[in-house]
């Protein structure tokens, strides 16, 4: 018995979920059951390369990308030590900053940049992978570790048996418990002919040796889909249409008038055009001189009318909201924008910004790195760190500070942050850490600069202005 069949009928005999029956109007919505990683296996692949497409030819694509990057990055998620120890902390933190400079593997960023550019692969590809290089002492680096970032092309959809008993699912090598054991990456990039040699070769890399930061989708989902999916096509159409539109104007803008000549004139046309006596080339402005029985008639090129703009305007909101971008940062318009429209799109668009800054950049990336570069420093001996092994967590301990968002109207905004905080809602450790700094810094900061300028006689800020002696009053 077709079991499938019967339940279809059964459910449009009962009635029920409309969106689970074959009704006229959803007889053509044939939805996959298939999971995921079976989808991302077969397109995938084919999807990362039409976005990157269309960051390379798509002034909105490339500003996406880099709006996304620059609101979830921008100059850097940078670490907060927790030490107790004031002296030590201190010590950690001029390390960090030392080797920040030294962090990338090719030597074309620091690492905030670093993490600027996972945050542009993960909006892509929807997943990047850091490689973690461990160092000799000899080679002069603050920490002996690098990253060596890897697109998602790095890593192929490789699926097989392996000898040892594990299995290789999409590149990722499992146990037979379900851990990851290691990452099967390509020797290079399949796309790049510059380098040659090693064309298909793929060298087993321990998976404590490789990030792999995604933002799944769906439980159970192995690899990254690109954040383009939903808006690949309406993008991609837009453009050809815009395309279009301009190659339209621009043919028509060309064609000036055309001349008509009685038809026993023709040869006689062409005799002239052949001698160089016929219509000169159009340019803007000019004007013609006819021959007797000539005509003129001025060419009047159909408009698209006022829809064009309108149009494109509710296309760009289905690709900000597929993009998960307001409207007016993905398309640079700002016509449109007043305080509150602007305010509630912020609002609302920060929020998902954290929730990816935490629960991704975080949670993926940045503990990780920070787990790994305390146990080289300390096993290179450039960190003492008393009895590491045992108090490994203490000194583990961080807090990650994301940078502070530009005020929308900031008189109002630090009005408000102050009323919070004198009203005990909020306390000033929490203010400066969303303003994106530390608070014990700042204020031992604070504290050197009140210092330096009583020394030297210095006085900021308001100054009240001398009181005015009383006159006193006569009756």
């Amino acid at each position: 018995m077709d079991w499938t069949g019967f339940r279809r009928r059964l459910g449009m005999l009962i009635g029920g979920f409309e969106g689970g029956l074959s009704a006229r109007r959803l007889k053509g919505f044939v939805a996959s059951r298939a999971h995921v990683n079976t989808l991302i296996q077969a397109a995938g692949a084919d999807m990362t390369a039409r976005a990157r497409y269309l960051i390379r030819n798509n002034g909105y694509a490339a500003n996406a990308v880099e709006c996304f990057a620059g609101n979830a990055v921008g100059s850097g998620l940078k670490p907060s030590s927790q030490i107790a120890d004031a002296a030590l902390k201190a010590q950690v933190h001029q390390l960090w900053r030392r080797w920040v400079d030294e962090a990338d593997s090719e030597w074309l960023t620091d690492l905030y940049g670093l993490q600027r550019r996972a945050a542009r692969e993960l909006f892509i590809a929807g997943e990047v992978f850091i490689r973690i290089r461990s160092r000799y002492p000899e080679d002069g680096l603050a920490v002996p570790l690098q990253l060596q970032l890897l697109p998602a092309e790095m890593l192929p959809m490789d699926n097989r048996q392996l000898p040892n008993g594990n299995i290789l699912r999409q590149g990722i090598e499992f146990d037979r418990i379900g851990r990851r054991v290691a990452y099967h990456f390509l020797r290079r990039h399949p796309g790049d002919v510059t380098e040659p040699g090693l064309a298909g070769e793929t060298t087993r890399v321990p998976a404590e040796d490789v990030i792999h930061v995604v933002d799944p989708v769906d439980a159970g989902q192995l690899r990254g889909v690109s954040r383009f999916a939903p808006a690949l096509v309406k993008l991609f159409l837009l453009d050809q249409y815009d395309d279009a539109e301009l190659d339209r104007k621009k043919v028509a803008a060309m064609f000036a008038g055309f001349v008509r000549r009685p038809a026993a004139d023709f040869d006689s046309r062409l005799e002239r055009d052949e001698q160089g006596d016929g219509l000169m080339p159009l340019e803007p402005g000019q004007l013609q001189i006819l021959g007797e029985g000539e005509d003129i008639t001025f060419s009047q090129p159909a408009d698209v009318g006022g829809n064009y703009e309108a149009f494109q305007y509710r296309t760009l909101l289905q690709v900000a909201a597929a993009l998960g971008l307001p409207y007016a940062a993905l398309s640079g318009d700002m016509v449109k924008a007043n305080y509150s429209n602007t305010r509630a799109a912020l609002i609302e668009f920060r929020r998902r910004i954290e929730a990816f800054q935490y629960s991704v950049l975080v949670y993926q990336l940045c503990r990780p790195v920070w787990r790994r570069w305390i146990a080289a420093a300390a096993l290179s001996g450039a960190l003492e760190l008393p009895n590491f092994r045992a108090r490994r967590r203490e000194y583990e301990a961080v807090e990650w500070l994301t940078p502070r968002w530009e005020w929308v109207d900031p008189l109002k905004d630090i009005q408000a942050e102050i009323a919070a905080i004198e009203a005990g809602l909020k306390s000033r450790t929490q203010s400066i850490a969303e303003r994106g700094y530390d608070a014990e810094a700042l204020d031992a900061e604070i504290a050197q600069e009140r210092r330096r300028a009583e020394e030297l006689g210095l006085v900021f800020g308001r100054v009240s202005p001398p009181a005015q002696p009383q006159e006193d009053s006569h009756d």
